[in-house]
């Protein structure tokens, strides 16, 4: 046992001085007390539309409620077509769902400055030469950014600074102490945000943080299904899809948290590069999906390792053991337990 927890704590630590991109899933807002998709599944079905008995909106919304009942909302979004007008108002009620949960996360981050161990990493990160770090996430939170503020850098996703925020187009704005550049987290945001926002003459603005929507705007955020695959085309996704894929083939090593393998959207560039450039994958999560445990064992990522919860501790999965081991009396699948191991 010995033996094979040294071979894991050498991919760990190799992974992690080799400066790597995060990949942040929803496993680590759930952490915080952010529903998921169950919880958004069993909302939506709870909702009453907006549309009257016997229109074609009404029939399809009946037709996926049924289809919720036997399958999950991603498949259930993909299988039903639904109106765009349908489609925007259960944009406005994921929106209205979740995002409280985000501000109360922020409200738990102004009475605990140490509530995201993921500020800790990013001050690791930062002491040395590295001047930025990417993060590609499909969270509409904002809890990546909180910790960046946190850990006292600047983050940027894809906006100017400020209170109304526009899109930075065809350009990088970088925040400067004299002539040296402040360093940055980048988050690729490629499903959108709680605080994006398209105004009525189709611009996307950035707002502060707030628990309302705001009257005459709509959210701008991908939901589960075959919409999230047409607005892969449109602004600002379009740009952040080719800046996260640029992100991902220069990585020399990635650390994911909380992350399913669950959108092949996303994930397709990063599954690239762990077979063709054999770039090295951590994996730490309460527990490992179905699709990222067909990942691993399908041979794709040659050097990996990944932990789960177990039953008295963690079970790690390598490339070297692909069959697992428990590591017992240690949880060293939570972010701050994995920051210990590799950050002492």
């Amino acid at each position: 046992m010995d033996r094979m927890w040294n071979d894991a704590l050498e991919v760990a630590q190799s992974c992690v001085r080799q400066a790597p991109m995060l990949v942040i899933g929803s496993g680590a807002s759930l952490a915080y007390g952010i529903p998921g998709m169950p919880q958004l599944k069993d909302h939506l079905k709870s909702m009453r539309m907006p549309c009257a008995t016997g229109t074609p909106e009404h029939d399809s919304w009946e037709a996926l409620k049924m289809k919720l009942d036997t399958t999950d909302l991603e498949s259930a979004l993909t299988e039903i077509r639904l109106s765009p007008g349908l489609t925007a108002e259960i944009v406005k009620v994921t929106w209205d769902y979740l995002a409280p949960h985000d501000i109360r996360v922020l409200r738990e981050f102004l009475n605990d400055r140490d509530l995201f161990p993921l500020a800790r990493f990013i001050r690791h990160y930062f002491n040395s030469t590295h001047t930025e770090l990417h993060v590609l996430t499909p969270n509409y939170d904002r809890l990546i950014e909180y910790a960046t503020d946190a850990a006292g850098f600047v983050h940027y996703t894809g906006f100017m600074y400020g209170h109304l925020r526009e899109r930075a187009a065809g350009y990088e704005p970088r925040i400067h102490n004299g002539a040296k550049a402040l360093r940055t987290v980048k988050v690729w945001k490629v499903h959108g945000s709680f605080d994006w926002f398209r105004d009525p003459a189709g611009n996307v603005i950035g707002l502060p943080p707030m628990e309302i929507r705001p009257d005459n705007l709509h959210p701008v955020i991908v939901t589960p299904g075959i919409e999230k695959y047409r607005q892969a085309h449109d602004e600002p996704f379009l740009s952040i899809k080719q800046g996260s894929d640029h992100a991902l083939k220069t990585a020399r090593s990635y650390l994911c948290i909380g992350y399913g393998f669950n959108d092949e959207h996303i994930q397709t560039t990063l599954v690239e590069q762990c077979k063709t450039r054999h770039v090295p994958l951590v994996l730490i999560t309460k527990a490992i999906s179905h699709t990222a445990k067909a990942f691993l064992s399908s041979g794709k990522c040659s050097q990996y390792l990944a932990l789960e919860e177990g039953p008295d501790g963690t079970i790690a999965y390598t490339h070297l053991h692909p069959s697992g081991f428990e590591v017992k009396g240690q949880a060293y699948w939570r972010l701050d337990q994995f920051l210990n191991l590799v950050l002492a």
